[in-house]
């Protein structure tokens, strides 16, 4: 990672897509003057680095900057000092033409099976997700709720459009933890998990959201897979700040 970011140019196409996620190579070239190979290099090695993501939308590739690798750096040298900085790290706002897509990634040491218990179990999931348990039958077109034991309602409900045990969930979601997010409607949520070798590849693509929406639908996206991620493979409760934010119920 920290060699991804050593080149300008590839810290350059970082910033570009932090400007307007979501691009193609032809549109990131012509922002360089450099050929489409060298374009595509500096891109491959920034994918290498899981800081960028590109996934396919018809005969586009489309390339998301990807923040969990960066809240993971701030994780481990950086919240220990400053909590501030983790604004400015996963405050990752971007322009689309209509809606909004965020996509994130992040390699799990663990099997798929184990994975889909973490993302589905309630008591697995308050234990990174800020307190906040996931309760469903997982049935497709069953319905969610979240709920906190210190909250008097609902944090968000939702319906589960698609369950594909253990490799693919696809989930509305409508956030009713305050009037600001509730006003935002309905967006969507796709966990899709693919081993690799002895771990998992999970990919969160939260979309359908509205050009300019409040960054507090998917700005705790980063921190919660980082917390997943450390009680999967440690057994062990994230401990920044921000992650025990709102775990008071746990």
């Amino acid at each position: 990672m920290f060699k991804a970011l050593a080149d300008p140019t590839r810290r350059a196409l970082l910033d570009a897509l932090y400007r307007e996620d979501g691009q193609s190579l032809s549109a990131l070239e012509a922002r360089f003057a450099m050929s489409r190979i060298g374009v595509a290099k500096h891109l491959a090695l920034l994918e290498a680095a899981g800081m960028v993501v590109a996934k396919r939308r018809g005969r586009e590739k489309l390339h998301y900057l990807n923040a969990v690798p960066i809240r993971q750096v701030h994780d481990r040298w950086v919240s220990k000092y400053t909590e501030g900085w983790a604004a400015g790290l996963v405050d990752l706002k971007s322009e689309m033409e209509e809606t909004m897509e965020k996509v994130f990634e992040i390699y799990i040491k663990t099997t798929p099976e184990r994975l889909w218990e973490a993302v589905t179990d309630p008591e697995i999931r308050g234990k990174y997700n800020f307190g906040s348990r996931h309760v469903s039958d997982w049935t497709p077109g069953s319905r969610f709720e979240m709920i906190h034991p210190s909250a008097e309602g609902l944090l968000g409900e939702g319906v589960n459009l698609e369950v594909d045990p253990p490799h693919r969930l696809v989930q509305t979601m409508v956030a009713l933890w305050g009037e600001d997010v509730k006003a935002e409607g309905t967006s969507r949520v796709t966990w899709e998990i693919e081993p690799v070798g002895d771990s998992c590849r999970l990919t969160v693509t939260h979309d359908q959201l509205r050009e300019g929406a409040n960054d507090q639908l998917y700005g705790g996206w980063p921190m919660i897979l980082s917390g997943l991620k450390t009680w999967l493979e440690t057994g062990e409760l994230l401990t920044t700040p921000g992650s025990l934010m709102y775990a008071g119920g746990n």
